[in-house]
This record gives C-alpha cells, structure tokens and sequence, in this order.
C-alpha cells in the first residue's frame, strides 16, 4: 500500500510543479508560492477538521512548523538557483540531494529493506538525475553558488520529507497544517520584501491556486505514506516526481523528450519494479 501512495503523491508532486512552474512564467514564484499555499492550507484545514483526527501533541505542531520554515528556505533557494539559468544542473542536484536525505537518515536509524529494494534505490537516484535533464543539450557548467543553492534546496525538500516521517500517526493531517501555519507567514514577508503584490496573481489564479493545492495535497498523501512503509523506500520513489512534470511538459507543451530522459524513465521503471518485488 506505501508504494501506491508514494507515487500518487509523486504524481501529485510532479503535476503541482507542473502547474507551479507555467504560473511562474508570467506571475512572480514567490507570489506563486504564497497564494497557492494559502490555497492549499485552506484545504488542509478543512480535511484535519472534517476527518475529526484527534489534535496532536505539541510536538507535533513543532516539527511541522520546522518543516515549514525549512521548506519555505528550500523553496526559495531553488527559485533564485532556477532563475540563474542552470536549471539542468538545479533541477538533478536538488532532486537527488532531496532524496539522499530520507533514504541516509532512515538506513541510519534502522530501516532494513530488503536486498532488491537496496538494489533499487541508487537505480532511482540515477533515474531522477536523468529525468530531471542532467545530460540535456543546454547543460553547462553552473558557479559554485548556483550548486550550494541546489543543494540547500535539496536538503530543504528531504528534510520536509525526514520531519514528517517522524511525526505521530494518529495526528491525520494537523502537521501539513503547522507546515503551512508556518511557511505562509515567511513568505508573505519575502512577497513583501520584493514589493510584490498577492492581488498580481489574479490573472492566472486557478493554476497558482492549483499548485499550492496539489503541493499541499502530495504532502498529505507522502504522509499517509510514510506512515505506511520505511521512510527509506516510500522517499525513493516519491522522488519520481519529475517524471510525470516532464510527461505533463511533453504532452501539453510539446516538449521533446531528450535520450537521456528517456532512459532515466526506463530505470525509474527498473528501480520501481526491484523496490516492489522486496
């Protein structure tokens, strides 16, 4: 069951990016950010309320509220490393720090896949850094800060991914809640600091909202996940979820899909099918 929810919410992942990153094409990221979570969190709350989950311990709302701030500090190191130009050298390197991090932290704490799974995880490592362009026709070599700002927003993403891991399983979905308690309040501050205006997203409202949505929606499910299975195994493959941004790209914006990418997609499919039969 873990690994059906973690790639629905890679899917969910993915399409949120997808939705993210065409609202960002003629709407600030950041203005993108804080309305969609605002959106998103709105349909958090009412999920935690009507599931009637129990209120969580304080504990709880403490580590989601560190993984709100911490993923709000990822969030923008990747938009200011994306907006440099390297994004075939953003997008690999965070992606895989992303998923370096939950797999490290859960080995090291006692997680014990099984043989084939351990065979499958560096597969995937491999398949996301080619889905995400690694080897794409634009890449060029990046400026040290370009790489520290990929990997701070990687370790921003996997540590989202560790934290949540380790909250309660009774809790439902009240630390997706704190996640955001805390993120929209940091990034009305940064929206403000760069004299932006929420009201600029009006024009393309329904995909800024959609994207906060989705993200916030994936978060729910990567819990349910997790919850589910090894925090090890369920971030693996949750971290497929460039692939199905690059399907949405191909199929709605005609992008090609370069040989690399094609063969990242063939192992995401070889490390899915070991990880299964563990």
């Amino acid at each position: 069951m873990e690994i059906v929810l973690a790639l629905c919410a890679a899917s969910v992942y993915g399409i949120a990016d997808y939705c993210g990153g065409r609202a960002s094409r003629s709407v600030n990221p950041v203005v993108v950010t804080f309305v969609g979570q605002c959106g998103g969190f709105l349909v958090l709350l009412s999920i935690a309320v009507i599931s009637r989950a129990p209120v969580p311990p304080i504990s709880d709302w403490i580590w989601g509220g560190v993984a709100g701030a911490v993923g709000a500090i990822g969030l923008l190191a990747f938009y200011r490393a994306m907006g440099s130009g390297y994004m075939t050298v953003v997008a690999p390197v965070s992606a895989v720090t992303a998923t370096a991090i939950p797999v490290i932290v859960g080995l090291a704490t006692g997680e014990r896949p099984g043989v084939l799974a351990l065979l499958g995880i560096p597969v995937a490592v491999v398949a996301i850094a080619l889905v995400s362009d690694v080897l794409g026709p634009n890449h060029r070599k990046a400026p040290r800060i370009v790489l520290w700002l990929a990997i701070v927003a990687g370790c921003g993403f996997g540590t989202i991914f560790v934290i949540l891991a380790h909250t309660t399983d009774g809790s439902g979905q009240w630390p997706v809640v704190s996640m955001r308690l805390t993120s929209i309040p940091l990034m009305f501050v940064v929206m403000r600091s760069r004299k932006q205006k929420a009201s600029s997203a009006r024009t393309n409202l329904r995909i800024v909202l959609a994207s906060g949505i989705l993200d916030s929606a994936a978060n729910g499910i990567y819990l349910l996940a997790v919850r589910e299975g090894m925090m090890s195994i369920v971030s693996t493959i949750n971290s497929f979820y460039p692939a199905s941004t690059l399907m949405l790209a191909t199929k709605l914006d005609g992008e090609k899909i370069h040989r690399s990418q094609a063969v990242g997609l063939l192992c995401a499919a070889v490390s899915l099918t070991l990880i299964s039969m563990s």
